[in-house]
């Protein structure tokens, strides 16, 4: 191997999948999905449970491949629910291991991401690190007053893929990403915009169950007087409502199903109920898009869009002719995980960026309700 060249494992692991991939510097030399057996899965108490289980099975694949683990020069998990902590690349160390253990934001498959990397990395005297996870929380202030002085917005949006587009429109640019303003959108099962200032995310919406554009399967924001009315209503229970947020809004709420090209068909032929609740979804996104740039004061370099949803056409098109005014439309289609995982171990290894502790000083205050 050349100097200067490291071999990372990457591992991103899903509700029932591991993602896997094995990078010298950023060139991929081999990725898998790892689909994991339900009724296996279901075996374990809880999903921290599983991470003997899917390192094992990441060792053996590793192994099957003929992949020598000992040529690695670090492993790159996935970040889970942690601590808000602001953007970049994470040694691992044991108030991470406890955190994500313990599930302090909620338990999540991604959780595990960290711990396998640090089980797989410790054995072989190599670091371990994780990138830009769900929780980076880089808002100002002025953008977490709600309204309702008890509930206060929330930073939990796809930073992973956010950041790491972010940085190539930069290097497309021959400029620094913490010298530009871009508003990157990630569209997938859900749907995250966020203000990038000069490296810095200073405000985005919560994709999980908080608000910004209704999604595949999310709700986004709805009225929140009618929405207390259905809480109350004593017709649903409190799982029936998080449902209808999480899982059950959007498209699989108005059409059955969480599928844009099943979709995008349902508009080709001519259903009008698709067409309104497809358009809708483009008018929202686009609201939100021309929300982000009121909150860089009109100062834009380039609009992103990316994620799974990026690769309709017709749907990026009609999104850009209500925002192409702001500035250049971008797109980068899909989410490129495993390769953002990877270059975020690479810029520490190459000494680019420095590997932070966690958690962050200036968020160890901040936890989550």
């Amino acid at each position: 191997m050349q100097v200067n060249e490291y071999r990372i494992l990457v591992i991103n692991p899903g509700s029932t999948s591991t993602k896997i991939g094995v990078f010298d510097n950023e060139r991929s030399m081999f990725e898998k999905t790892l689909r994991h057996d339900a009724e296996k899965i279901n075996t374990f108490p809880s999903i921290i449970d599983q991470y003997e289980f899917r390192k094992q099975t990441i060792l053996e694949t590793l192994d099957e491949e003929g992949i020598n683990i000992s040529k690695l020069n670090a492993v790159c998990g996935r970040g889970g629910l942690l601590r808000p902590i602001e953007g970049g690349t994470y040694t691992v160390n044991d108030q991470m291991l406890e955190d994500l253990r313990n599930g302090f934001a909620g338990q999540h498959a991604s959780n595990l991401g960290g711990i396998i990397a640090f089980e797989i990395a410790n054995g072989l005297n190599i670091p371990a690190y994780i990138v830009d996870p769900v929780v980076v929380d880089e808002m100002h202030e002025i953008a977490k007053v709600s309204g309702v002085p008890a509930i206060e917005r929330r930073s939990i949006f796809h930073a992973l893929n956010q950041k790491a587009v972010a940085r190539r429109v930069a290097a497309d640019h021959h400029r620094k990403y913490e010298e530009m303003n871009l508003i990157i959108t990630h569209m997938g099962g859900g749907i995250t915009v966020g203000a990038h200032k000069q490296g810095r995310v200073i405000d985005v919406n919560n994709g999980l169950h908080g608000d910004g554009p209704f999604s595949p399967e999310r709700a986004g924001t709805v009225p929140a007087g009618d929405l207390v009315s259905m809480c109350y209503s004593g017709d649903f229970f409190r799982e029936e409502m998080m449902k209808k947020l999480v899982g059950q809004g959007g498209l699989v709420g108005y059409l059955g199903t969480n599928d844009a090209v099943k979709v995008e068909k349902m508009v080709e032929a001519g259903n009008p109920e698709a067409t309104l609740i497809y358009s809708a979804m483009a008018y929202q996104i686009a609201k939100e898009i021309g929300s982000a740039s009121a909150v860089l004061k009109g100062k834009v370099d380039a609009i992103v869009l990316t994620g799974g949803l990026a690769y309709g056409k017709k749907f990026v098109k009609e999104i850009s002719s209500y925002i192409d005014w702001i500035a250049d439309v971008l797109v980068f289609p899909g989410e490129n995980e495993l390769q953002a995982l990877a270059e975020g171990a690479l810029r520490v290894l190459l000494g680019e960026e420095k590997a932070k502790d966690y958690p962050n000083e200036k968020m160890t205050s901040k936890i989550f309700n």
